[in-house]
């Protein structure tokens, strides 16, 4: 039995870590592309070395490059590796070019593709991601999903054959490594606990417009005079700041280089809660059990706001937002029980034993 998986991107590095754990189980072949469209070694084989990945058997150094080009291009490469190791299912993560083009490769040569975070819907549906998410569930055999709002997604869209909701595997790794988490910035500032804010901002709808991160600048100036914030600093974010003259409004804020998971997720555990545009950063709040105000018009994590526990934001009320309290209680096991790799490789190998 053997099945390739495709990763490309940096979260999904972290997400084939805990597979690869559980495939290592079983007698399964785990053949790993890296289609190398991250190929910074800041974004890519850290990852490896912190999380001992097993090194990719191929990696397909595509590089950066319009939707167009990247996609056609890893297209291209894969097929080529499909063809010549002939696997018994490919296996693809999230919502990147990497995943798209791997899922069509796959499908086109009949093979069967699995999808873990099947089933995330967003506004607006002509974004990249969502473009790319949607087309890869049409066409994967299995959907592993993070979530039953997810599983509801996919229900809407009258697909319920080959879903399964497994909980979600960054709930695993966040388990694994729970009592790794790197304290030093904490104790560097001198921070007290629950008594400040881990913003991160990045996204280009949030920083690349002097008018909207002016006005969030100000929001955020607004919170720093009430509340202490820990910012680890995107490059791009503090290029704009920079660029737009906006430094004033952050005189009162900590800024800091960008962190590792270990370093990041060790200022989240002791954090009052915390302010961002991160996809990945906003769940990982919830395992924390710490809300997050979430400077978005829409997430793919629905299901946090839905409840209230996590909240959208925008450049006019993101102050409002974030110094007023949450009052429900933890809502547990949103993501699962921590054992979404077991489960998942356990379907993968009922299905392909059929």
């Amino acid at each position: 039995m053997k099945i390739i998986s495709l990763i490309g991107a940096r979260p999904q590095f972290v997400k084939e870590a805990i597979i690869h754990e559980q495939i290592n189980k079983t007698e399964i072949e785990e053949i790993i592309v890296h289609s190398g469209q991250h190929y910074d070694v800041n974004m890519s084989d850290i990852f490896f070395q912190t999380f001992n990945i097993k090194k990719p058997d191929y990696n397909m150094n595509i590089g950066s490059g319009s939707h167009g080009e990247m996609t056609g291009k890893i297209m291209i490469e894969f097929e080529k590796i499909v063809q010549k190791e002939k696997p018994d299912m490919v296996l693809v993560y999230g919502d990147t070019n990497t995943t798209l083009a791997g899922a069509i490769v796959a499908s086109k040569l009949k093979i069967p593709v699995a999808h873990i975070e099947a089933g995330i819907r967003q506004e607006p549906k002509d974004m990249p991601e969502e473009i790319n998410r949607v087309l890869t569930d049409k066409i994967s055999n299995l959907m592993f999903c993070a979530s039953e709002t997810s599983v509801e997604n996919l229900k809407k869209e009258n697909q319920t054959k080959g879903v399964h909701f497994t909980g979600d595997v960054m709930y695993d790794l966040y388990k694994k490594l729970e009592n790794k988490f790197l304290y030093e910035k904490y104790e560097e500032f001198n921070l007290k606990k629950d008594n400040y804010i881990l913003m991160t901002m990045h996204r280009d709808f949030n920083v690349d417009k002097k008018e909207k991160l002016e006005k969030i600048s100000k929001q955020i100036e607004k919170i720093s005079k009430e509340t202490q914030i820990i910012f680890p600093i995107h490059p791009r974010t503090k290029k704009r700041i920079k660029e737009f003259g906006l430094e004033k409004h952050y005189e009162k804020v900590k800024t800091i280089e960008p962190l590792d998971y270990l370093n990041l997720m060790g200022l989240v555990k002791n954090s009052k809660k915390v302010v961002t545009d991160s996809g990945g950063l906003q769940k990982e709040a919830y395992f924390a059990k710490k809300e997050a105000i979430v400077i978005m018009p829409d997430t793919g994590w629905r299901e946090l706001t839905d409840i209230g526990w996590n909240k959208l934001a925008n450049e006019e009320n993101l102050y409002q937002k974030t110094v007023k309290e949450t009052k429900i209680n933890y809502p547990e096991n949103i993501y699962g029980k921590g054992n979404a790799g077991e489960l998942i490789v356990n379907e993968i190998i009922d299905y392909l034993g059929d």
